[in-house]
């Protein structure tokens, strides 16, 4: 049961990061590739009807990690007790400033909002894949599994390690190049003209500088890091995973070059699907590793709940998920179809005859 649920809590890990990281790259991309008022709104409107429901898959990861693994849940939040608390604000943030944007308005309000959204999408994304080198690194477990983290120690991936370290700063930065193609990639889906033009050449500048990090944060892992080796050597049938992700990351460029904007999205998806689960099933059977000893880690074992709560909150957990793909399904296919300067425009017009009418 532990290794069902760990499969488990890895879809609803990938589901967030597919679905809630194109609105965090439009967020990275909203003041640099719109040119205007007006087109920033339209990037505001191809994310408007999905970003809020996105983040329901990080909530259900939550649950999951909190019912499935306390063990892991209690250490990691206590662990990562300041990464967490910024990484709240900064959605507290990202959030206000969406929903801000359209209620205070005015030059210098609108201006404020504009650069709070991007701010909290560039550092939130950069600190997703902060969280995720540190994951991936391990943390300094003591004999105890207690441990605690402080933001900066001797900048070295190995032994009391800090949340940022060379590492953790690579696999950062690879984070923010792919959420932010990503997120072109769903403007070239979602809109037309300049817009859709300019995204499709931001999403082609920005696999260079993918491709390249993809390689050398590869490079590093395994020769930094000797247990993702073991992995794949125990398990031949692993490589699938790996194989996932470069299909989807030659995708990308084929299809950007052929201009078929949505099988070019949906190899962006492949792309962070496949390194997702390649770095969770190099992880197995851990769910933290240890930085001072690898005999320390907290594994499915030692974490997990009991096997029969397990299997009780398997029906719950089933019930909840076809839930949320009905939700995301249903609300992905009301709000189809591409949004363009004019549907603004009209938008923002019935806007403005309703607030006269209530004004009345």
């Amino acid at each position: 049961m532990g290794t069902l649920w760990f499969c488990l809590v890895a879809v609803m890990l990938a589901g967030y990061v597919v679905l809630d990281g194109f609105d965090l790259g439009v967020g990275v991309l909203h003041l640099w590739l719109a040119r205007n008022a007006a087109e920033r709104r339209v990037m505001l409107r191809s994310i408007g009807p999905v970003w809020d429901g996105n983040e329901v898959w990080l909530l259900a990861a939550g649950v999951a990690l909190y019912f499935a693994f306390p063990a892991l849940y209690a250490e990691g939040f206590k662990g990562f007790y300041l990464p967490l608390m910024m990484v709240l604000w900064l959605l507290v943030i990202r959030g206000v400033s969406v929903e801000f944007r359209g209620h205070v308005g005015g030059p210098i309000w609108s201006r404020l909002w504009d650069i709070g959204f991007a701010l909290a999408s560039i550092l939130l994304t950069f600190f997703y894949g902060v969280a995720l080198g540190n994951v991936v690194r391990g943390v300094p477990l003591n004999g105890s599994g207690h441990f605690f983290e402080p933001l900066l120690t001797n900048f070295q991936p190995v032994g009391r390690t800090g949340i940022l370290d060379w590492y953790t700063v690579i696999v950062g930065l690879i984070a923010l190049a792919a959420l932010t193609l990503h997120g072109a990639s769903w403007l070239a889906v979602k809109t037309h003209g300049e817009i859709r033009s300019r995204a499709m050449k931001s999403a082609s500048t920005l696999w260079w500088a993918l491709l390249a990090l993809t390689a050398v944060i590869t490079a590093i892992s395994f020769q930094t890091l000797p247990q993702l080796f073991l992995s794949f050597r125990d398990h031949p049938w692993g490589i699938v995973f790996p194989v996932i992700a470069l299909t989807g990351l030659f995708g990308i460029k084929w299809y950007n070059r052929i201009k078929q904007e949505r099988l070019a999205f949906g190899a962006s998806c492949a792309y962070l699907v496949g390194m997702l689960t390649s770095v969770m099933f190099s992880l197995y059977p851990n769910v933290l590793p240890s930085s001072l000893n690898p005999f320390q880690a907290l594994t499915i074992a030692n974490s997990k709940a009991s096997d029969h709560g397990l299997k009780i909150g398997l029906i719950w957990c089933a019930i909840g998920m076809a839930l949320a793909v009905g939700y995301t399904i249903y609300t992905y296919r009301s709000f189809a179809g591409k949004i363009g300067l004019r549907e603004v425009e009209i938008e923002k017009r019935e806007e403005r005859e309703q607030l006269a009418t209530a004004s009345r």
